[in-house]
């Protein structure tokens, strides 16, 4: 307000200088006096005018004020009430929703709890009875596992036991040379406990059969297989050998090698005697590690087939030696099946021979029944030209005189 009035004044006083400025220069002075004095008053009541103006201002500033303070803590209060009461509303509501809202979710965390109850129970029974389902198989196994592995000790302790006797690692050797022979040959192409040499009293663990000079039904010719298993010397070998001791391994490998000549000079003068059975015999050795440590000997194999006309093999050389034999057998078999096939042969030509003869014995006989069949026909042509002007009689009539020709060939067939 203090603005406009200043603004006011001075533009009054603006306009006041114009006019002055336009008057006559002659009266100057006269006119600056009274506009002196003139502004002087104008200013004296503009100062008053400014003084009642900003009293006028100040109290209706001071009671616009105090309404407005009164409307301000009028609308506050009111306001505050409404707060109050939306706040209170507001605080009903939301305790009503929560109160809503908690039950809610204790109902559904309740539903959940049984739930979640219910299924852990169900995965904890289910998981348990798999658990304890897993557990009893797994001590089955175990159970049976170790069922096995006593079945499997006493196995050993009895391996051990036999292998310990004398008379039981022979059974032992014996046993898997049965099986070989079992295994390729027919029961007709070995024999066991064989008595090969003649009065000898000596009888080898088995023996093959091979047709003598007399072929098939004469007196076979014998190929003795003696199974022998130095277990002790054997084991001191593998023994040396695991400890690394050089010398221990070469004084059991040469024990090892004495017994092998010393049995291979036994199965020649107890099992060989050509020509009852062949001039070599074989000794088997049951265990393949065995025989690669009997080969190992530089010059023993070839010993004992020049010295002692024995030959060794063991589980795979003694399969190949016997599917050998088999094929010969095989062969020799065809030889004999081919030699009979050749006699059947023979007697049917002879047979055949003679089939010739009556065959042509039968053509003759056919053709002489045909050539009569000839002449019985002609004949039975002219005796129908002589009966042609012979009158026939009736059918009655001549049944009467004559039986039926059906008749007549029954009668005839039944005299035949």
């Amino acid at each position: 307000m203090e603005i406009w009035i200043a603004v006011g004044v001075g533009a009054f006083n603006a306009l006041l200088l114009l006019l002055l400025l336009r008057r006559p220069s002659g009266n100057n002075d006269a006119a600056a006096q009274a506009l002196q004095q003139s502004l002087q008053s104008l200013h004296e009541k503009l100062e008053r005018i400014e003084r009642e103006l900003r009293t006028e201002i100040t109290e209706s500033s001071r009671g616009g004020r105090q309404e407005l303070t009164q409307n301000l803590a009028l609308f506050q209060q009111s306001q505050v009430q409404q707060l109050t009461l939306m706040q209170k509303s507001i605080g009903d509501t939301l305790n009503q929703q929560l109160q809503q809202l908690q039950k809610s979710n204790a109902d559904k965390l309740d539903e959940m709890r049984r739930t979640v109850d219910e299924k852990l129970q169900t995965t904890l029974e289910k998981r348990l009875s798999e658990s304890f389902k897993q557990v009893a198989e797994r001590l089955e196994q175990v159970h049976n596992g170790l069922g096995q592995m006593q079945k499997l000790a006493d196995g050993v302790g009895s391996l051990q036991r036999v292998l310990t006797n004398v008379k039981t690692r022979g059974m032992f050797g014996e046993v898997q040379l049965e099986a070989l022979l079992e295994q390729v040959l027919t029961i007709e192409q070995y024999a066991k406990q064989v008595e090969t040499k003649p009065r000898s009293n000596q009888r080898v663990d088995f023996a093959i059969r091979f047709p003598g000079r007399g072929g098939a039904d004469g007196e076979p010719v014998w190929l003795p297989i003696d199974a022998k298993f130095p277990r002790e010397d054997y084991e001191r070998l593998l023994d040396a050998q695991d400890r690394a001791d050089a010398v221990a391994a070469e004084v059991a490998a040469k024990a090892l090698e004495v017994r092998i000549r010393t049995e291979a000079k036994s199965i020649a003068e107890s099992y060989l005697a050509p020509p009852h059975t062949t001039d070599f015999a074989i000794l088997f050795l049951p265990t393949e590690g065995l025989y690669a440590e009997v080969l190992r000997r530089p010059g023993l194999m070839d010993t004992l087939q020049r010295d002692y006309r024995v030959t060794l093999a063991g589980p795979t050389t003694l399969l190949a030696m016997l599917n050998s034999l088999h094929m010969g057998f095989r062969t020799l078999a065809l030889e004999q099946q081919a030699s009979e096939v050749w006699k059947v042969l023979g007697a049917v030509k002879t047979e055949f021979e003679r089939y010739g003869d009556w065959v042509e014995k039968v053509r003759e006989q056919v053709q002489k029944a045909a050539d009569t069949l000839d002449r019985a026909d002609t004949r039975s042509r002219q005796m129908r030209r002589a009966l042609k002007n012979v009158e026939a009689l009736p059918e009655g009539e001549a049944q009467a005189l004559l039986p039926k020709f059906d008749d007549a060939l029954d009668d005839t067939d039944a005299k035949v």
